[in-house]
């Protein structure tokens, strides 16, 4: 049924005419339901796909309001106003250079029996070189031979085209219609789409500075059986947290009890050298990983990787380990195919979500020349400049931010909300991300902002931050 989406069509028609403007209170969804003659049900799918186009936000308490319009042509920081507006909503780190950098790495490329191969097609396994590469990457960057590191075994690799891909490919597989998975009460945006798309319920889970709470986890498990748990324990979007050891320890023993698969998300992970090993290490058997190169790299060519748990003898210890590999049989086929792992690599074929050869072949190629290793080290020294400048502008203001990480969460001072926040910041060319966009559940949105640091020149970024803290200040 499209109707929601036809009724939506009008609403959006209005709000674009200015009949609905920046502000304005949509009715609750049940007179919604009644002026409209449709369901209920209807009416908030109708909300829902408002607040999906980035429209409204929604926060339970208060009602459903028109965001801001569009950002104006020009910029509001500076005169003359000619520039595009600056943009801290979009968060992909690009290094002065790195175009020159990637494309020399590319350049074996271009020889024609060299690109005959590169664009023939892959399976989801990717190939052997190209599983060895990321298992190396991923080992180097997670503290490879420490101990209690994580070592990921190259058969275990699946690949897809981002890691968005291999979150939607892994959530697919683990969580039929209807199914329920766990998450942060604030969560990466995509996963909300993602589980609305195969009809899987999110489940809000309580945190505090460690990270989620097992306990959580575990009444949310005996109120109604979950089909996953979904985690980003390193530099968390959108809040920066960082689970401690000592959590994903308690985590990981939490699943093994519970038998729960856990997905964990690690896409900004390789910022932050000296966090704790991934809950990969601590309950490698339950574990899927999903990573991949847009941050590390560059958003257009990209591939995603996605880490099959490993299979473990029946006795499991309680401390962290690195996982002994277990050989795939001869008669498993191609790697990745053991221990379910064929039943991930049928789902992103069928998604369409396997990685494109030519991809596949660059990334292996910037990872062997050491081009990845050199971009994530100007990556790391590029966040925590940005940082002092957030530490700089946004200082007495309540900023939850992580010296590694390339976002800030920003609690905003009363009266402030966060959508006539977002409108105002708007109004002066900027665009941020309210707290409604991450927000699981029916609790309250929070009256918060998060600020990506990425992408925006640091001149323009310090000139934003500025100008946000005046309006934060003084209305």
């Amino acid at each position: 049924m499209n109707d929601y989406r036809r009724i939506a069509d009008l609403v959006a028609e209005d709000i674009a005419s200015g009949r609905l403007r920046p502000g304005d209170r949509l009715p609750p969804q049940r007179a919604f339901a009644r002026r409209r003659r449709i369901a209920p049900s209807t009416a908030g799918r109708v909300y829902a796909e408002l607040v999906r186009r980035g429209l409204v936000v929604g926060e339970v308490g208060r009602g459903t309001f028109v965001r801001a319009a569009a950002p104006p042509s020009g910029r509001a920081l500076a005169e003359p106003a000619t520039a595009a507006p600056v943009n801290l909503e979009l968060n992909y780190p690009v290094m002065d250079g790195q175009s020159e950098l990637l494309g020399d790495a590319l350049t074996p490329l271009l020889r024609p029996d060299v690109l005959a191969d590169a664009t023939r097609t892959a399976p989801a396994a990717g190939t052997p070189r190209a599983r060895e590469a990321v298992a190396a990457l991923l080992a180097r960057e997670c503290g490879g031979g420490r101990s209690g590191a994580w070592s990921p075994a190259p058969d275990r690799i699946l690949f897809t085209g981002n890691a968005r891909q291999a979150i939607a490919g892994a959530l697919a597989s683990l969580s039929r219609p209807g199914g329920r998975v766990g998450v942060e009460s604030l969560t990466y945006p995509l996963v909300k789409e993602i589980a609305e798309r195969l009809s899987v319920t999110l489940v809000p889970l309580a945190s505090d500075e460690e990270g989620i709470l097992p306990a959580a986890l575990e009444t949310a498990h005996r109120r109604a059986p979950l089909s996953a748990l979904y985690v980003q324990p390193t530099l968390h979007n959108p809040t920066s947290l960082t689970t401690t050891g000592r959590r994903r320890q308690e985590l990981a023993d939490a699943v093994r009890r519970l038998g729960l698969p856990v997905v964990e998300d690690r896409i900004w992970s390789f910022l932050h050298a000296d966090a704790p090993p991934p809950l990969a290490a601590y309950a490698p058997e339950r574990t899927y990983v999903v990573d991949g190169l847009s941050k590390r790299v560059a958003p257009g060519l990209t591939v995603g990787f996605l880490v099959l748990p490993m299979p473990m003898p029946t006795a499991m210890p309680t401390a962290v380990q690195t996982p002994v590999p277990v050989p795939v049989p001869a008669s498993a086929g191609a790697p990745g195919t053991g221990s379910g792992g064929s039943h991930v690599a049928a789902t992103l074929r069928s998604g369409g979500w396997t990685a494109s050869r030519f991809a596949l072949e660059a990334a292996v190629r910037w990872i062997e020349d050491g081009v990845v290793d050199r971009l994530v080290a100007a990556k790391r020294a590029d966040a925590a400049r940005r940082q002092r400048l957030v530490a700089e502008h946004l200082d007495g203001f309540a900023v939850r931010a992580d010296p590694y990480g390339y976002y800030v969460w920003w609690e905003l001072p009363p009266p402030w909300r966060a959508d006539t926040f977002t409108a105002a910041a708007a109004e002066r060319g900027i665009a941020v991300t309210p707290g409604s966009a991450f927000a699981v559940g029916p609790g309250a949105a929070p009256d918060a902002v998060r600020l990506g640091l990425a992408s925006a020149p640091p001149p323009d970024l310090a000139a934003a931050l500025r100008t946000l803290a005046e309006a934060a200040r003084h209305g």
